[in-house]
């Protein structure tokens, strides 16, 4: 991790990274020999300027809102730096969304950036402050296995970041000379280290600003969340593909994870959260991600997933499948009620109606189906009561939430724009109902123990109604087992053939 220093203003800037291991591993050469050596004799690096990217208009715009509501405040927003994993290792690097949103760098983005805006007359002068290449007159580009080129690879001139994103850029110790006082609005959450400034009061002011903003989608965000969704449909015929494989696997859930996540990296940045590969009864807890068990014939597998590009704009996908292609009457039944509740919420989304009301329809019919089956002590009518929820034992969580540069977008804008706002054109949220029956749970029929099941679509709303944005990853139970006889076909040999599961697969 950087090393800080306190300089004159009285603020931590970020100094060149110092190597985090220990002397059992320092064996670069340190002789002014080799140093004089190793700095010299390279051909001159021509600094190509790349052409302004795709999104650099779009976040001078987002840049722009920024400055018009905030005039006269300094405003700091940091990348963060890299966060350590274990002793000299890091977690790979992700900066901040918000940074990301307002410059329009992505994974390509340098750790411990900033992005200040000087208030001026007519608005806002930004800049962009970043750690520049070192020159070979240095002997950072060998000896720094943080920043240095022979360990990470080229990193790019002020020049070519300015000409890249449409930014000014400058050196980062030119940071220094950045002031902060009560005029100054800092994104806290982003850098906790920065000194304080205008208060906590302002500070939140800024985050929940760019939190707000991104609950409306412009057109290439939304360009990049159906990238997103398309790749993530490919990820998912992956997974189908290689059924045959995880099924005869003990820890077959890592192997359909693996399969996904490869799709990641091929198509995209990485995966926009943690997959969820959650077989049999596994698919009763909410947020499985260990990953560790074995994908079963007979068993429904329930993968929640989701591919995050470049441009840090991810996906959020869930569909619940049959291990042997087939569903059983039982699991049919929960499948279809799940997906009655899903296609009831989006029938209703169109601008100007409550975000709220998509969970309530969907809850409604979730309260009908599990009334009908006789699980509730009450009627559907009196479980819906605000003082009963009694149908809610089978699906704890909300149906919605918004989604785009971070997979739960816009978490801190205020109540009254995201849960009790009126839906506006252009937003992008997920619709996603379940029902969860856990294997010990007494109010169920045994048949229906340990059956879990989700649908989780990416919604965008139009100026009259709504478009689902993954509609072509199949979803009614008859297309689900299509979808898995198309990437399964017989002559490959199934799943079901393949394995046959002893006679209670998840016995003790």
């Amino acid at each position: 991790m950087a090393e800080t220093t306190t300089h004159t203003t009285g603020h931590p800037v970020t100094e060149a990274p110092k190597p985090r291991a220990t002397s059992n591993r320092s064996t670069t050469p340190a002789s002014d020999a080799f140093r004089d050596y190793i700095g010299s004799n390279w051909a001159e690096r021509a600094d190509v300027l790349p052409p302004t990217r795709e999104q650099a208009p779009f976040a001078a715009e987002r840049r722009q809102r920024l400055s018009e509501q905030f005039p006269g405040k300094r405003l700091v927003v940091p990348s963060g730096a890299a966060k350590q994993r274990s002793n000299d290792t890091d977690f790979p690097y992700r900066a901040h969304s918000a940074f990301s949103y307002l410059t329009g760098w992505g994974s390509d983005s340098e750790p411990g950036a900033f992005l200040v805006g000087e208030a001026t007359a007519g608005g806002h002068d930004f800049t962009l402050y970043f750690r520049e290449r070192a020159g070979r007159d240095s002997d950072e580009f060998y000896a720094n296995p943080e920043i240095g080129e022979f360990w990470i690879g080229p990193r790019p001139s002020l020049a070519q970041v300015a000409s890249d994103l449409g930014l000014a850029t400058r050196g980062i110790a030119e940071f220094d000379a950045v002031a902060f006082d009560e005029s100054t609005l800092v994104l806290r959450e982003a850098d906790a280290d920065l000194p304080a400034s205008a208060g906590e009061e302002g500070d939140s002011a800024l985050a929940r600003f760019l939190s707000e903003e991104r609950l409306v989608k412009d057109a290439y965000e939304i360009e990049q969340m159906r990238a997103a969704v398309a790749a993530t449909a490919r990820g998912f015929d992956d997974v189908i593909a290689d059924f045959s494989r995880s099924s005869q696997h003990e820890r077959g859930e890592r192997l359909v994870e693996g399969v996904f996540n490869t799709r990641a990296r091929l198509d995209g940045n990485t995966v926009g959260y943690d997959t969820i590969a959650a077989s049999g009864p596994h698919a009763c807890i909410l947020h499985w991600t260990r990953n560790d068990g074995p994908v079963l014939p007979g068993d429904l597998i329930l993968i929640d997933a989701g591919i995050e590009l470049d441009s840090y704009y991810t996906a959020d996908i869930t569909r619940t499948i049959p291990v042997s292609g087939r569903f059983s009457d039982a699991q049919r039944r929960i499948y279809e009620a799940v997906r009655e509740a899903a296609d009831a919420a989006f029938a209703i989304v169109r601008p100007g109606i409550r975000f709220r009301e998509i969970h309530q329809t969907a809850m409604a019919v979730i309260a009908e189906r599990t009334a009908e089956w006789g699980l509730l002590p009450v009627s559907a009518e009196e479980a819906l009561e605000a003082d009963n929820q009694q149908h809610r034992r089978y699906m704890v969580h909300g149906t919605s939430h918004h989604l785009g540069i971070d997979v739960h977008d816009c978490a801190k804008a205020r109540r009254e724009l995201y849960l009790d706002g009126e839906l506006k054109e252009g937003m992008v949220f997920t619709i996603e109902p379940g029902l969860y029956f856990q294997p010990d749970d007494l109010t169920v029929p045994e048949e229906l123990r340990g059956i879990g099941v989700r649908i989780e679509d990416d919604i965008l709303v139009t100026a009259d109604g709504a478009e689902n944005l993954s509609s072509s990853i199949p979803r009614k139970a008859d297309d689900v087992e299509a979808w898995y006889a198309r990437l399964n076909p017989p002559s490959a040999g199934s799943v079901s053939a393949a394995v046959v599961p002893p006679e209670d697969p998840h016995a003790a």
